[in-house]
């Protein structure tokens, strides 16, 4: 699992020909403007929270250490009601379900080292918090979501590009219909 990173999760769920660019360090074009207002709305938000977490951090802060986990770079973290809260930034709602899998994801890896977590998906622009708790159900998606995006970026060569409505803002189109 060591390949796997949330982002890919997100992308993913979104088109599997994105994930494959992104596992394969082909980077989209990064003056495209969904990107840099997506990096100023998480820059901005949320300002008085605790920010960017990876897992060294993760571990300081529940008192737990000796782990290796990868692929998790949390947004927002904190504590509500005694129970370990992270968050996940998101500029809309949009891509609901590629962003409940991405957290979900870290849920997850939080499970796998015994540090048990609930999470919020942020969206300032509509000021909504959306609960995600990792059900049985939702570990197995991950689980074979997992599975899946493995064998997909052992492949030599992306898969053929679909045409799907997100399309025509994704900072890849280039790669795809160029």
């Amino acid at each position: 699992m060591k390949n796997i990173t949330g982002t890919l999760i997100w992308y993913y769920y979104i088109c599997e020909r994105e994930c494959w660019l992104m596992a394969h360090q082909i980077n989209p074009h990064q003056e495209n403007s969904l990107l840099e207002l997506g990096r100023l709305i998480h820059e901005e938000s949320y300002a008085r929270e605790k920010k960017e977490f990876g897992t060294t951090e993760i571990a300081e802060t529940t008192e737990k250490s000796g782990f290796m986990t990868v692929g998790m770079k949390i947004d927002v973290i904190g504590k509500k009601d005694g129970k370990l809260v992270i968050g996940e930034v998101k500029k809309s709602d949009r891509f609901l379900k590629s962003a409940t899998m991405q957290l979900s994801f870290y849920l997850y890896q939080l499970r796998e080292i015994s540090l048990e977590a609930k999470g919020e998906l942020l969206i300032p622009k509509s000021k909504k918090r959306i609960s995600v708790e990792l059900t049985d159900e939702r570990s197995k998606e991950i689980e074979l979501a997992i599975s899946e995006i493995l064998n997909l970026i052992k492949e030599s060569s992306p898969p053929t590009p679909v045409k799907i409505p997100f399309c025509k803002k994704c900072a890849y189109n280039e790669f795809c219909w160029v």
